[in-house]
């Protein structure tokens, strides 16, 4: 792992000049001249007709341009946002990238579609839905290089709120680049005629294409320790001229470097020592909890240090409403030692809630099991018996081993929302 010391990442709203110069770099204006003239090989196909040699070059120049879109928004988000800095070749996880995304939009439209066939207004609202999470879809497939995480609701608002209300920002100016482009084409369209229209239109679409790429590379970046983004070697070099990192953040950095390289020059005990003495002096600092979190999975014979700081450091995460970060401490736990469990029930009931959210309902319930046996008599019981239930029900298809649960539920609950609940989703369905 490459840890950054240099300064924290401007806000993206201050570099907006980079995002649009980006394509006039050396390298991607000469590959974008190249692939706006590419339309001009239509003219070679002679044997097929006219507007379906255009059709298949178009879509030839449309995928190229995409994976390079892709690349540039992956390596963005790892900190390098010129493009000599590219590597030459395009990683496999990206070359599929564009197909995902297309299978993307066409689920979504398709889910839109049946909403319309309900009731227009729902589809006017699916397709506000979908326009505004698009930014955040992509960046989860970017990151995570997965359709399925990409269309997860759950992981889509994570990185929305990774983000914050910047969000709402990036779409305004995402919003107004798609608009800029559109504008473009209908001031250039009138001046260009013959051979030279199409390339002229390609090499437009393409620019604005790769602008709201880098855009949204730098904004992954900007937010790349909440988003779980590892940054790569001279990640952020357009930022370093510009120290705006608090004496606090300085001496983190300083302590990630030099524990960095005493892992590099293999004295993991020191390094260690190093990050335990941080977390100890500095109990509340979430930095120095990682550092020493990470530092313990290196050292084999440090499990039982592990699992009993990991307690902490998940119930620190939790309540800073970092559940994702701390389902991930949780398994790391699980890998070293299989029987490991959270002893705080707020802790577990929101671990189990971020399982069940990310679609792994038996992963929810190992959490929930024996919950009201270990917490005895607290007020979160009839919260962990209905999230159960709705596990089972829902995502097991398991209503017989639900029913004993809402039986308990009726007997030491009698009035609670959770036993209604329960009891709603255990009705009695009409067969069709």
């Amino acid at each position: 792992m490459h840890e950054q010391s240099g300064p924290a990442p401007r806000p993206f709203w201050h570099r907006l000049n980079t995002f649009f110069a980006f394509p006039f770099q050396w390298e991607p204006l000469a590959y974008a001249v190249v692939l706006a003239l590419c339309a001009l090989i239509a003219h070679l196909l002679i044997f097929l007709p006219r507007a379906l040699a255009v059709l298949v070059v178009e879509l030839g120049i449309v995928l190229a341009a995409t994976r390079y879109g892709f690349k540039v928004m992956a390596l963005g988000s790892r900190g390098i946002v010129r493009a000599s800095d590219f590597p030459r070749t395009l990683d496999d996880e990206w070359t599929n990238l564009p197909w995902k995304l297309f299978a993307l939009v066409l689920v979504q439209a398709f889910a839109a579609g049946l909403l319309g066939a309900l009731n227009p207004v729902l589809a006017q609202i699916a397709m506000f839905v979908v326009s505004f999470t698009l930014p955040a879809t992509m960046m989860v497939l970017v990151h995570s290089g997965s359709f399925f995480q990409a269309l997860n609701p759950a992981l889509v608002w994570e990185t929305m709120r990774a983000v914050g209300w910047p969000y709402a920002l990036l779409c305004v100016f995402l919003f107004l680049l798609n608009t800029g482009a559109q504008i473009a084409l209908v001031m250039l369209l009138p001046l260009m005629s013959g051979w030279i229209m199409l390339p002229a239109i390609n090499f437009v679409m393409i620019y604005f294409g790769w602008v709201m790429a880098s855009l949204l590379g730098y904004v992954m970046y900007q937010n790349h320790a909440e988003l779980g983004i590892e940054l790569l070697p001279g990640a952020g070099a357009d930022d370093r001229q510009i120290d705006t990192r608090t004496p606090a953040q300085i001496a983190q950095q300083q302590t990630d470097a030099l524990v960095a390289q005493m892992v590099t020059d293999g004295d993991t005990a020191g390094a260690l020592a190093l990050a335990y003495e941080a977390q100890r002096t500095q109990p509340d600092d979430l930095a120095a909890r990682r550092r020493y979190h990470r530092m313990l999975l290196l050292s084999p014979d440090k499990t039982a240090t592990l699992l009993d700081h990991a307690r902490r450091l998940i119930d620190m995460l939790v309540r800073r409403d970092l559940t994702s970060e701390a389902v991930k401490v949780y398994k790391d736990c699980r890998e070293k030692d299989a029987t490991f469990v959270v002893d705080d029930p707020a802790a577990t009931m929101a671990l189990s809630r971020a399982e069940w959210r990310n679609g792994d309902a038996r992963a929810a319930l190992a959490l929930l099991s024996g919950f009201d046996k270990r917490f005895r008599g607290h007020a979160l019981i009839p919260q962990a018996y209905e999230l159960a239930a709705r596990v089972l029900v829902q995502g097991l298809n398991r209503r017989d081993m639900a029913q004993p649960i809402l039986t308990t539920l009726e007997v030491r609950y009698p009035g609670s929302e959770q036993t209604s609940e329960v009891r709603w989703l255990l009705r009695e369905v009409p067969q069709g």
